[in-house]
């Protein structure tokens, strides 16, 4: 095999507490992960020239060591000592630093990818190993599972096997927010105190869309509003609507509402593709 084609999912944190900051400068989360169906699609083919090759059609998207793909070619070239390269083409349809780790996400998929493709038969240790060195949404995409929870900086992931699968209304704003900058503006004194987490996961279990649309939360709110003030004006939008629960997703500024229904997901898509036309991608989105 010299070439394959994969896609490369987004996420959504339906619940997101910062405990404390670490030692190394990241944060302790507790963070409910779940996969949603907005993919990035991303080829692979191995070249016998050596080098790493990175094209996308997103003027964003660096095509150099800076992409989290590119890094993981080269540490496994580098560890593998292999003398093969890869051509990496990235099709983009996942917003770009807007919370739902499109980046992650790509890299956990060309780890595994390239460990088919290299014919490395990476085991779920190494490939976990490898995730956590490159960022820390990474690993939660090495997983074959639509929820889990994260632990540690995000990093540390406990599958959930929840039978829940719902639908979403989801805004994206023409704004780029990345997690460094808003996690420097965060005041860990003035962060939520109780942990709703574990009723959050057994509502999800019983699929109680009343009480998760409740619970939704996110501490960085208050810095992704402070740095972006409109966007608080866009989740009362989206909560004067007919959703269960609002909240922003990772870093943000994607803000997203549980729907009860498929049908009420695409009506509001109508509705707010026009209203946003000129600075927002919508989406309809599912678990997956």
């Amino acid at each position: 095999m010299r070439s394959i084609h994969l896609r490369s999912p987004a996420k959504l944190n339906l619940y997101l507490k910062v405990i404390n900051k670490r030692e190394d400068g990241y944060h302790n989360l507790k963070t409910i992960f779940e996969r949603i169906n907005l993919f990035d699609d991303i080829e692979l083919a191995l070249n016998q020239d050596g080098r790493i090759r990175i094209v996308c059609d997103h003027p964003d998207v660096p095509l150099d060591s800076q992409n989290l793909v590119y890094k993981v070619a080269q540490l496994l070239k580098d560890d593998f000592v292999l003398q093969e390269g890869v051509d990496i083409v990235i099709t983009k349809r996942i917003p770009v630093a807007a919370g739902l780790a499109g980046g992650s996400s790509n890299a956990a998929t060309v780890l595994l990818g390239l460990s088919r493709l290299w014919k490395l038969d990476l085991t779920s240790r190494e490939l976990l190993s490898y995730g956590r060195r490159i960022g820390s949404d990474v690993p939660f995409f090495l997983y074959d599972c639509s929820w889990a929870l994260g632990l540690g900086r995000g990093d540390k992931i406990r599958r959930l096997m929840l039978p829940s699968r719902f639908w979403h209304i989801l805004v994206v704003p023409s704004v780029k927010m990345y997690s460094k900058e808003v996690y420097a503006g965060l005041n860990l004194e003035l962060t939520k105190q109780n942990d709703d987490v574990n009723i959050l996961i057994r509502s999800l279990r019983k699929n109680d869309i009343t009480t998760i649309g409740r619970l939704l939360f996110n501490d960085l709110e208050s810095t992704i509003v402070k740095l972006f003030p409109a966007l608080y004006d866009l989740k009362k939008g989206l909560l004067g609507m007919n959703t269960k629960g609002v909240s922003f997703s990772g870093s943000g500024p994607a803000v997203f509402g549980l729907t009860q229904t498929e049908q009420e997901a695409e009506d509001m898509k109508a509705m707010l593709q026009k209203q946003y036309a000129q600075c927002a991608q919508v989406f309809a989105v599912r678990t997956f």
